[in-house]
C-alpha cells in the first residue's frame, strides 16, 4: 500500500508561475485595500468592485501555467498516495494533473449562488467576467472565494487528511494565515514533516526545512523521500 503524502500549499507554490498575492509589492491588488475586495463587508458595500477585481485575477490566471513544483507533485503520485490541501484559489494544481486537491479558500474559476452556497458553477474561459447582475440558472452569483470574515468550510476535511498523513509537507506559506497554519498541529507524533520555502518561518523542532523555491524544493523532496521511506 502506498504511503499517504499530504501536502499543504500556499502562495509560494504558484509564485514561479507568476501568480502574485495580496502581500506582494505591485500588481493589481495594490490599488485597493485588501478588505475592500476580499472581505464579506467589502462585498456587501461594493459588490461591483469585488466582481471587477476577481474578473481581472481570472484573466491573469488564464495566462499562467503550472510550474515545475506543480508538475513535481503530480510525479509523486506514481509512488505515493498524494493529497493536496491548498490555500491558493488558482487551478494550477488541477491543470498540472494532480488528482486530489482540496481548496481551503475557494476557487477563482468558479462562482456560486448568492442565495445558495451549495450551487457552484465553473466559468468558461470565454466567459470569465461577472457582475452583481450576472444570473446563472436563475441565481445571482458571487466569486466562489472564502472572504475574510467568512469561515473556511473545508478546514475539517483538511484536518482529517493531515491526521491520516504518513508524511506531511508544507510548501510556500508563511505559516501565519489561519486556519491553514494550524494544520501542522494535527500531524501524528513521529510522522515526518517537510517545509519548503525560500524564506521559511520559524518551525517546531524536528521539521525538515528545505530553504528553496517550490520547483527546486519538490525535486529535492522527491529525492529525500526515496532515501528515507
Amino acid at each position: 500500500m502506498k504511503k499517504k503524502l499530504v501536502i499543504s500549499t500556499g502562495a509560494g507554490m504558484s509564485a514561479e508561475s507568476g501568480i502574485s498575492t495580496f502581500r506582494d509589492a505591485g500588481g493589481l491588488w495594490e490599488q485597493y485595500p485588501v478588505m475592500d475586495v476580499a472581505s464579506a463587508d467589502g462585498f456587501a458595500r461594493n459588490p461591483e468592485l469585488v466582481h471587477k477585481f476577481y474578473n481581472a485575477r481570472r484573466h491573469d490566471l488564464l495566462k499562467a501555467e503550472p510550474n515545475a513544483g506543480h508538475r513535481g507533485l503530480v510525479d509523486l503520485e506514481k509512488d505515493y498516495d498524494v493529497y493536496i490541501i491548498t490555500q491558493n484559489v488558482d487551478d494550477l494544481h488541477e491543470r498540472a494533473g494532480s488528482k486530489n486537491v482540496l481548496h481551503l479558500h475557494g476557487e477563482l474559476m468558479k462562482v456560486r449562488a448568492v442565495d445558495d452556497e451549495s450551487k457552484v458553477y465553473q466559468l468558461k474561459p470565454e466567459a470569465l467576467d461577472t457582475t452583481p447582475e450576472t444570473v446563472i440558472d436563475g441565481h445571482r452569483v458571487r466569486p466562489h472565494i472564502v472572504f475574510f470574515q467568512e469561515a473556511a468550510p473545508n478546514i475539517e476535511p483538511a484536518i482529517e487528511l493531515v491526521q491520516q498523513a504518513d508524511v506531511f509537507v508544507v510548501i510556500g506559506t508563511s505559516l501565519n494565515v489561519y486556519p491553514a497554519a494550524g494544520l501542522l498541529h494535527y500531524v501524528r507524533p513521529g510522522v515526518p514533516v517537510y517545509y519548503i520555502d525560500p524564506n521559511p518561518a520559524m518551525v517546531p523542532a524536528g521539521v525538515h526545512v528545505l530553504k528553496m523555491g517550490a520547483g527546486e524544493g519538490v525535486e529535492r523532496l522527491a529525492r529525500e523521500l526515496k532515501t528515507t521511506l
